[in-house]
């Protein structure tokens, strides 16, 4: 998720009513850090956070997958960037502790869990603890947003994703100052924004994921 740029008061009642324009069922989010960055999450958790443990972060099964939220976005007003925490992890370890190796894993969160890019906090500074946890399992995808384009990275049996926004674009690393939004021509701005479905076929594998550009 990032329904909402830095807190502006009434967006997260905007983002209620969408959500309920659009009947969306079985809705599971996680926090960007614009959603937490004036008061460190606590109206996200009372609107978004029903069942989430901790600040936030979550689980559950579906069709034969584990499907596991992580919050890195906490920490980012400080300045520590995309960070887990201890507790989280030591939460992530217990989670997925007693599934078997030949479990599908989905894990989602917003700031990429690799590093994409530092030097713009394209990174979680403790991600690659958590990717440890998890390259004991024989099929592990992990979804990404933040900085609104797609990239991809595979560690063993890890295959991770970053995706397009429905706001607007950024830069390719480095091709830039800074991170921030990219301007390009209006008649080509839908095909730099965009949504992703992700499929599991019910066999071993990575899972099928297309971004589809709004254009």
């Amino acid at each position: 998720m990032k329904g909402t740029h830095a807190q502006k008061p009434g967006a997260f009642d905007t983002i209620s009513g969408l959500l309920q324009e659009a009947k969306a069922g079985g809705l599971f989010t996680v926090p960007g850090e614009h959603d937490v960055f004036s008061d460190g999450g606590k109206e996200y958790i009372e609107r978004f956070g029903r069942g989430a443990v901790g600040s936030g972060w979550r689980s559950f099964d579906h069709g034969g997958a584990h499907f596991v939220g992580l919050v890195n976005v906490l920490e980012f007003k400080s300045g520590k960037i995309g960070t887990l925490g201890a507790e989280q992890l030591e939460w992530l370890e217990q989670d997925v502790g007693g599934l078997s190796a030949s479990t599908p894993v989905v894990v989602f969160a917003h700031i990429p869990l690799w590093a994409v890019y530092p030097d713009w906090g394209w990174v979680t500074t403790d991600g690659q603890q958590a990717l440890g946890v998890l390259k004991r399992f024989g099929s592990v995808t992990v979804l990404n947003g933040h900085i609104h384009q797609v990239m991809q990275k595979v560690e063993g049996n890890v295959t991770l994703h970053t995706a397009m926004s429905t706001a607007y674009p950024q830069p390719a690393p480095g091709t830039a100052p800074g991170p921030g939004p990219l301007t390009v021509p209006a008649d080509e701005l839908r095909r730099h924004l965009g949504v992703r479905e992700v499929t599991w076929n019910g066999r071993p594998g990575p899972l099928a994921v297309v971004e589809a550009p709004l254009g």
